[in-house]
């Protein structure tokens, strides 16, 4: 998570005013943008949506695209708050996983322990539930319907916890996950451990399930 001064420098350069909305896509099944939109959220910053499906989605209905450098009229955003979403830290997430309930947005085989080619320890924080991120999203990057969404998050118990939070590898799929969570209806205030499970593992002394 970048520091607060650094973030506001980045979105004030970007032209982020208080006067209108930000929307934000991206071209991979909308993960950078749900970073953006969490991190704005949770700044308190509530004016911002994500474009279902990307600039793939764009195209598609023939909207217009630009190309080459663009400078934008520098932004006065400033963070306010308490924003949407607490920021967990390691003790957080051990708690939302005896406690509430603690979702692993990274893939199925890498909660399992299997085929781990980034982090250095295999395996999941223990009882954290697998809710791979892009199981959210049809092949085309578009977020499954909101109702299918619920269905499937109120089998792992999200309907019934008294907070949910989210991590992943890094904290991209993580807050992916808590969009899909936004769209389900189930929750808007998901909180996210973005040290996720490269920061979880740091410390040896902290349980690793596989």
């Amino acid at each position: 998570m970048p520091d607060v001064e650094t973030f506001t420098a980045a979105m004030r350069s970007a032209g982020v005013t208080s006067r209108r909305a930000v929307v934000a896509y991206d071209d991979w099944f909308s993960l950078p943008a749900s970073r953006v939109w969490w991190m704005l959220r949770h700044l308190g910053f509530p004016r911002v949506r994500v474009l279902d499906g990307g600039l793939a989605a764009w195209t598609a209905v023939s909207k217009p695209t630009g190309s080459g450098p663009s400078t934008p009229t520098a932004g006065d955003f400033t963070p306010s708050g308490p924003g949407v979403g607490r920021l967990l830290d390691a003790a957080d997430a051990k708690r939302y996983a005896e406690d509430h309930l603690l979702l692993d947005a990274r893939p199925a085989d890498r909660f399992r322990g299997e085929n781990e080619t980034i982090d250095t320890v295999a395996g999941h924080i223990p009882g954290g539930v697998s809710a791979p991120a892009l199981a959210n999203v049809d092949p085309g990057g578009h977020f499954l319907p909101a109702d299918e969404l619920a269905t499937r998050f109120r089998a792992m118990g999200a309907a019934d916890a008294k907070s949910v939070g989210t991590y992943c590898g890094s904290g991209i799929q993580a807050t992916h996950l808590a969009l899909a969570l936004s769209v389900a209806g189930v929750t808007d205030e998901a909180d996210v451990y973005i040290g996720s499970w490269s920061d979880w593992i740091t410390d040896p002394g902290r349980g690793v399930e596989v």
